[in-house]
């Protein structure tokens, strides 16, 4: 599956590259220039109508021009949903869902000492959440959330633990600079993310934000996904974790 997905993303690449040549020779025939710099120009409305239109009817070569690029545009479209299509079956394939027994998670903290998810948490609720990067605007955001509603989770019996790809060193630099009161687990080369099937965003450039919730028995009662709504992460852990109490 995953074989299918890289070979349906290096077509469609590889194709960008014509596409964004006829692109430029069909700019500079509607806006009736040779200059390079119109591509660059936030120019678009009469692009548009040129490309879905007939803008100069009579004009042969404008005409040959914007059925080239129509052409070479659909196959890039078509590529695209290609790409997208086998990314989708490959994240459903490995996606853990509710139901599922969390893998064994063994990773090192902040401090750098190794932490057996199952070992160190047996007895109690989990809340674990993946997030993208150590002090960028949004995870910190989550991140502090979680620390000051700490004592809110302790009393679901829950454990929070957070998760990213950064390193010992990053993390313990975040955790401090926070005051961070949980554990924070180093995920070098995001193998934990890729085995849990945590899904990516914007074209697979932005790890994803996914927050579970794992019963005293291992097994995952919820899952929540947003890149966006960071303060739905805490409240829906919050909920879900009422109802398990």
């Amino acid at each position: 599956m995953k074989s299918a997905e890289n070979i349906w993303l290096l077509f469609f690449l590889i194709w960008s590259l014509p596409v964004f040549m006829y692109r430029s020779t069909f700019r500079k025939e509607v806006y009736r220039t040779r200059s390079w710099f119109i591509n660059i120009k936030p120019l678009f409305t009469k692009e548009l109508k040129a490309l879905f239109g007939n803008l100069y009817p009579y004009d042969k070569t404008y005409l040959r021009k914007r059925n080239l690029y129509r052409f070479y545009l659909l196959i890039y479209l078509v590529l695209f949903g290609g790409y997208i299509s086998n990314a989708n079956t490959t994240k459903n394939a490995l996606e853990i869902k509710k139901g599922d027994q969390i893998p064994t998670i063994v990773l090192p903290d902040q401090n750098g000492n190794l932490y057996d998810l199952k070992k160190e948490t047996t007895g109690r609720n989990v809340v674990l959440y993946f997030y993208p990067k150590d002090d960028s605007p949004g995870c910190t955001k989550e991140a502090c959330s979680f620390r000051d509603q700490y004592e809110d989770f302790l009393d679901f019996n829950a454990v929070v633990i957070g998760i990213s790809g950064q390193s010992v060193k990053s993390h313990k630099k975040f955790a401090e600079k926070y005051h961070l009161n949980y554990i924070l687990l180093s995920d070098d080369g995001n193998k934990i993310r890729k085995q849990m099937g945590v899904p990516t965003d914007f074209f697979g450039l932005l790890p994803g934000r996914v927050t579970y919730i794992i019963d005293k028995n291992g097994k995952i009662i919820d899952a929540f996904s947003s890149q966006t709504e960071i303060k739905q992460h805490i409240e829906n852990a919050i909920k879900i974790l009422k109802n398990i109490k």
